[in-house]
């Protein structure tokens, strides 16, 4: 099941997102080609005539000039989102629930007291998979090196979420649906 991402046109003109399978046996092999089926849709359908997403050497995939993108995967489901023009993308599924030990480590005392119900409806998951987005946004030349993604701080901003990190700020989007959270943060 694909849950679309939550940015507003206005904000992402030229978005583009594609959702593969992962094939059997779900291993790390198939999950990254299936992520790289989706990028390769995403650039085909954002109108790169380069189509191939190689690694870098520290693992990160390498989009073509002008098309900033994003791949994220669970053991059955890859998505990528591909931005003409931004300066990076940062996208995140995640399908695992985070239990209360998970979200005290992952998610600041200040976070767990006002984005989580009652004070607001975010979920764990959710808030989760938003640090995971923002990271890949703000780390999308690699400046970040060592800095880890649960350090970054969340905050609200109206139906979304503003990642900060290091005096940079992302703005990031996230939604569910059937057992499934997507995020994205966008670095224009």
């Amino acid at each position: 099941m694909a849950v679309e991402p939550a940015v507003p046109g206005r904000v992402a003109t030229g978005m583009r997102t594609e959702w593969r399978a992962v094939r059997r046996p779900y291993g790390p092999h198939q999950q990254s080609a299936a992520g790289r089926r989706a990028a390769a849709a995403a650039l085909a359908a954002a109108g790169s005539a380069d189509r191939t997403v190689p690694r870098d050497p520290d693992g990160r995939p390498r989009f073509p000039p002008g098309f900033a993108g994003s791949i994220s995967h669970t053991d059955r489901l890859a998505v990528a989102v591909v931005i003409p023009g931004a300066a990076a993308v940062g996208v995140d599924i995640e399908s695992a629930a985070i239990g209360p030990r998970m979200a005290r480590f992952v998610l600041s005392r200040r976070e767990r007291y006002t984005l989580l119900p009652p004070v607001w409806e975010r979920t764990p998951r959710e808030l989760f998979s938003a640090k995971e987005a923002a990271f890949k946004a703000l780390n999308g030349n690699g400046e970040l090196d060592d800095f880890l993604f649960w350090k970054i701080e969340l905050s609200r901003s109206g139906d979304a979420l503003i990642a900060s990190c290091r005096g940079a700020t992302v703005p990031v989007w996230v939604r569910s649906a059937e057992g499934i959270s997507c995020a994205v943060a966008i670095r224009w």
